[in-house]
């Protein structure tokens, strides 16, 4: 659960807060210096037991409450939390690395990840928009997000190893994340993934800029570590060796700190149930509450009552 903000440039107006504290006290004490020139307060309010002359603690308040909500409203907020729909948008994002064409798989790893995402979107509800990405040592937009399934299935089957080497795992994030920011749905990527992420000398503050970026834009992030063991040796056609160095810790973390759900495949059976299993934790994730046209309108409510105490109990005179 958390605020959000649409226009967070508009916040920086909440400086003029303590502005109006500082304005407030300054005026009152030329108010009360002027007010002494007609009657000696002082004297009356010992007389009658009243304070005359008060500090408006109650306008002030409200009146610090009104810019308050009027920002927040400028700023357009939302109230995000967890809960169930069955609205959602999904980015699939497959591993194509050389890796991939290990055959613990039938007919490897890739072909087997292709297989099951595109039997994954049969089990999808009308409406609901996908996009796909494909990445190693780069991350390829394959297919925009869109709402016709059969595009989608047309492009995962024309997956094919990438000639970038590597795993960037963050980069296949952000990229993700980005192609899902205009979505007004629960916003998810199912990210798989045979290996660790190999983008840089400092992978762990780089895989950890990726699951922030996502968790800035409220997107869930399920991961699926394809492999049969954690260390992998796989053959390619031409008999070259590849080894994966699978990190199901990485992979781990990711799903955890993005509200997902972590799931180790070791075979195609494996692989079909993580999807079955997507399809029905999917229906859980983050939703927004729009509250700027709630703040504006208890910031005019407010507006009315600061107007009728400042002409009645707070009333100036002369």
């Amino acid at each position: 659960m958390g605020l959000s903000f649409n226009n967070p440039e508009y916040l920086w107006l909440l400086l003029s807060l303590p502005v109006l504290f500082i304005t407030h006290f300054f005026l009152l004490k030329y108010t009360k210096k002027r007010a002494m020139k007609f009657a000696n307060f002082e004297a009356m309010s010992r007389v009658a037991g009243t304070t005359f002359v008060t500090k408006n603690i109650t306008i002030l308040v409200l009146r610090l409450f009104i810019i308050l909500l009027l920002i927040f409203a400028a700023a357009g907020t939302a109230f995000w939390y967890k809960g169930n729909s069955n609205k959602n948008d999904f980015i699939l994002a497959i591993d194509t690395s050389a890796s991939m064409t290990a055959q613990d798989f039938d007919p490897d790893r890739l072909g087997a990840a292709k297989q099951k995402a595109s039997d994954f979107l049969d089990s999808l509800k009308t409406r609901t928009e996908v996009g796909l990405i494909s990445f190693s040592g780069a991350t390829f937009i394959d297919q925009m997000p869109t709402s016709n399934l059969d595009l989608v299935r047309q492009k995962i089957l024309l997956l094919d190893i990438a000639p970038a080497g590597g795993t960037d795992i963050s980069s296949a994030i952000i990229t993700g994340t980005n192609l899902l920011l205009n979505s007004k749905k629960q916003k998810a990527i199912v990210l798989m993934t045979d290996g660790s992420n190999t983008a840089g000398p400092f992978v762990e503050n780089i895989v950890q800029r990726g699951i922030d970026y996502a968790k800035k834009y409220h997107v869930i992030i399920y991961t699926v570590g394809i492999g049969t063991n954690q260390t992998s040796i796989g053959y390619v056609p031409e008999g070259m060796n590849i080894m994966a160095v699978y990190d199901e810790e990485t992979l781990r973390l990711v799903a955890n700190e993005t509200g997902g759900e972590y799931y180790r495949a070791y075979d195609e059976q494996g692989l079909k149930k993580a999807f079955e299993n997507i399809g029905k934790n999917s229906e859980q994730g983050y939703l927004s509450f729009d509250l700027s046209f709630i703040c504006l309108s208890i910031a005019i409510l407010l507006l009315f009552i600061e107007w009728g105490l400042i002409n009645t109990r707070f009333r100036t005179i002369p």
